[in-house]
């Protein structure tokens, strides 16, 4: 077969199956369940309301909409292809606890795929059982205790640099504080994770491999273009290639040979019987991997565990630095609160409180809980009906047709959002100063937020059900840390307006100045260090 007759051949493919999907997706947007629910006009005919959403703040259109149309409202993605977003609680908690009906979209997992392999962020089913199960213990209580004088270590290191900056400055700097926190909160969780310097906040930090390979691998898994679009929508078509491609098998390779020889170390240690001296979380999964009551056919093979290494990284890292750089935010906005937290944190006669004694402070406890609220770092998530399911309703909805339903049909198939950030703030459930920030609600929570499916705090920042995040314990302690040694050195305020500071994300929502968007993300801050009396 010639070159031109093989690439016809491939066309006539694309064409067949492309028409096929075409069918298919008229066919089911024509008989899909959601047709007659309630929701926005189509904004465009390719785009749906995606153009919209994306130019609004995260989650402020969907709020917009559910206060016009009710609850569970529909709106249309690419294509035409309808979407179900509701803010019903005993929806959402159908669908974080069925996760065998309720997955994350194909498409998304192979991306995710690319750059952390089959790690416990990735895989689904029993695949997903076994990896909670034997990662669970690493994750306790106790283990995060042992971790709290990293993150503190790291947090006295940042707080030095900016004291040294700030003096040479004549006592007034300024500093991106998400930049600094992002560097503090990337050391914590190479040590904390498994036992490696970045260094990266090092007065000359060397160009790191590991992070040079993971910032490679990310690069090329976010990068939007064509090509990864297809591949991921299309399955036999990734065999195509793209120019980012080139760099990552090197960078692949490079993270597999130094994830490779971190999971030798750990597994030497724990041979030679000096397992206790490693605290960081992957010496704490080998051990748990290797338990004499783990099971030959549970135990996870080397290349799930060596997953882990970027599914730490990318989950205990960037999320961490933005909720704790939207938490100075909040203070610089509110000068009572800041001034309150400093109050209690001058209490402690110590810079390297336990997590207990972190724990035992209740203002610095609101602050956090209040910044996790309004402040989530990741603003909402996508599932996809993997069967058909039924939906059951706290609040019922009258669809177009005038019919009431306590309900919802879903197909196999159907794609919706778990609308984290709204959920959070919902005037229904936290009363008329919902989007205020006010760490004084956590004094008494409004009985109405019990009913929120989420794993801790009576929100769904760190979702909840089966696949509620793993390592929520041990982001707030090293949110509280960062905050605790910051706040306790340095007074904080905003260096531009206030409404230069805009949120965006694909992922994560970080902040963005109006006035430079070409900037990156950043959040300049004034500091000022306190003077104790």
């Amino acid at each position: 077969m010639t070159v031109l007759q093989l690439l016809g051949s491939l066309a006539a493919t694309l064409a067949v199956y492309g028409l096929y999907r075409g069918i298919k997706l008229i066919y089911g947007e024509i008989t899909s369940p959601l047709r007659d629910l309630p929701g926005p006009n189509s904004a465009s005919l390719i785009y749906g309301n995606l153009g919209e959403i994306w130019e609004a703040e995260n989650s402020v259109l969907h709020e917009k909409w559910v206060k016009e149309y009710g609850p569970t409202i529909q709106y249309t993605g690419l294509f035409g292809m309808r979407r179900l977003y509701t803010t019903d609680t005993k929806a959402l908690n159908h669908v974080l606890m069925n996760t065998s009906v309720y997955q994350k979209p194909e498409a998304a997992r192979y991306n995710l795929s690319r750059i952390l392999g089959s790690g416990v962020l990735v895989v689904e089913g029993d695949k997903h059982k076994q990896q909670r199960k034997v990662m669970n213990p690493a994750f306790g209580p106790s283990q995060v205790r042992e971790l709290t004088e990293i993150f503190i270590a790291k947090s006295i290191q940042l707080r030095d640099i900016w004291a040294a900056d700030n003096a040479n400055q004549g006592g007034t700097s300024q500093v991106d504080a998400l930049s600094w926190l992002s560097r503090t909160t990337l050391d914590i969780i190479g040590l904390a994770g498994f036992n490696y310097k970045f260094d990266a906040l090092s007065s000359d930090p060397k160009n790191n491999e590991l992070n040079a390979a993971f910032a490679t691998m990310f690069k090329a898994g976010t990068k939007i273009s064509i090509i990864p679009m297809i591949r991921a929508w299309f399955p036999f078509l990734r065999f195509l290639r793209t120019e980012q491609d080139a760099k990552v098998g090197p960078a692949r390779e490079t993270m597999s040979r130094i994830g490779h020889k971190l999971l030798s170390e750990s597994k030497a240690s724990i041979h030679e019987k000096s397992a206790w001296k490693s605290r960081d979380l992957l010496s704490l999964l080998v051990t748990s991997n290797m338990a004499k009551d783990v099971p030959e056919h549970q135990r996870m093979s080397d290349e799930d565990v060596l997953a882990q290494v970027p599914t730490f990284l990318i989950a205990g890292h960037e999320t961490t630095s933005t909720g704790t750089t939207w938490a100075l935010y909040a203070l610089t906005q509110d000068k009572v609160v800041q001034d309150k937290l400093r109050e209690e944190l001058l209490t402690v006669d110590t810079d390297n409180p336990t997590m207990d004694e972190l724990n035992a402070l209740p203002y610095l406890d609101m602050v956090v809980r209040e910044t996790m609220r309004f402040h989530a770092p990741v603003p909402s998530t996508i599932r996809t009906a993997v069967k058909d399911d039924i939906l059951p309703l706290n609040n019922p909805f009258t669809d177009r047709k005038g019919v009431v339903h306590d309900t919802i049909r879903v197909s196999q198939g159907q794609t919706l959002l778990v609308p984290i950030l709204a959920m959070n703030r919902d005037k229904s459930i936290w009363g008329e100063d919902s989007m205020e920030f006010r760490p004084e609600r956590w004094e008494k929570i409004p009985e109405a937020a019990g009913g929120i499916p989420g794993v801790w705090g009576n929100m769904l920042t760190f979702l909840g059900g089966p696949r509620a995040c793993i390592g929520y314990r041990f982001s707030l302690v090293e949110t509280k840390a960062l905050l605790f040694t910051l706040v306790r050195a340095f007074e904080f305020e905003l260096a531009v307006p206030a409404t230069d500071i805009i949120k965006k994300s694909s992922i994560v929502q970080r902040p963005v100045l109006k006035t430079d968007p070409d900037g990156g993300n950043q959040m300049p801050l004034i500091i000022k260090p306190v003077i104790r009396a």
